[in-house]
């Protein structure tokens, strides 16, 4: 009888090349998307805010619209990073009806069928905050939205200052898009708060189109000194400069002699 050429005995069963111990994974603890230092200062002293995220933030992601792929940057407007499509409805738990009406600013658009950036009416500014996912109170929107109105006319009207440098390049220069990034600290914020300054509650970062130039500008946001007087004033001041760039350190010390400063 013919026998099996392979000896049956030295054949080592094959192992398989993954190792299949359990990989210990740790979980992130999700933190609250939502940045709790910028909209107080937009409401008298002693309003309530806030402590802790009102919804559960792993859930975040569920209050912006996704596209088809599941990405949500589709739905995003880049020039302000707001939806795209901004609605005026009510939301469904709303206690009281807000305005609608939206107020013209006077900052020019760029790359827009719009001449003028318009601002959020109360509903919009009410929706926008739900979709944040804050807690705002519907009465709070008569304070905010004006509040939120003149800080911008006044940072647009900073940068028209340092524009007043290129006059003679563009009569007419325009905004493009802004980002808010408060939980960035500009070099110059974090050296002041070195020598016992305060920090910015805000930073926004304005792309102005200077006739074809994308010039971008830096805005600190810092909450003023109370009028005792006045004990539910409010004051900011706004730190408005051009951002580090060869032009941009150019045009500080130039803006420096002018006004006898460093900027």
């Amino acid at each position: 009888m013919s026998q099996c050429p392979v000896d049956h005995q030295k054949v080592e069963e094959p192992k398989c090349p993954v190792d299949h111990k359990p990989i210990e994974t740790k979980a992130e603890e999700p933190t609250c998307p939502v940045d709790h230092n910028s909209y107080k200062n937009f409401l008298p002293p002693n309003t309530e805010e806030p402590q802790t995220c009102p919804v559960d933030p792993s859930a975040y992601k569920h209050f912006l619209p996704a596209s088809k792929e599941g990405c949500v940057s589709d739905a995003i407007d880049s020039t302000n990073n707001m939806p795209k499509i901004s609605e005026q409805a009510p939301q469904p738990d709303q206690k009281t009806p807000l305005a609608k009406e939206r107020e013209t600013s006077t900052i020019p658009r760029a790359n827009s069928d719009d001449k003028l950036w318009i601002y959020p009416s109360e509903q919009m500014f009410f929706n926008a905050m739900r979709r944040k996912n804050w807690t705002p109170e519907e009465q709070d929107m008569q304070v905010v939205v004006p509040i939120h109105n003149a800080v911008n006319e006044m940072a647009w009207q900073k940068i028209l200052e340092w524009e007043k440098l290129h006059q003679t390049e563009c009569k007419q220069p325009m905004l493009a898009k802004f980002e808010g990034r408060p939980k960035d600290i500009t070099p110059k914020a974090r050296i002041r708060s070195w020598f016992g300054y305060a920090l910015p509650f805000d930073r926004h970062d304005w792309v102005v189109d200077r006739c074809g130039e994308k010039v971008t500008y830096v805005i600190d946001f810092y909450s003023g000194k109370q009028d005792p007087k006045k004990p539910m004033s409010l004051s900011f001041y706004l730190d408005v400069r051009p951002a580090v760039s060869p032009s941009g350190m150019w045009d500080r010390l130039r803006m420096s002699f002018r006004k006898g400063q460093f900027m």
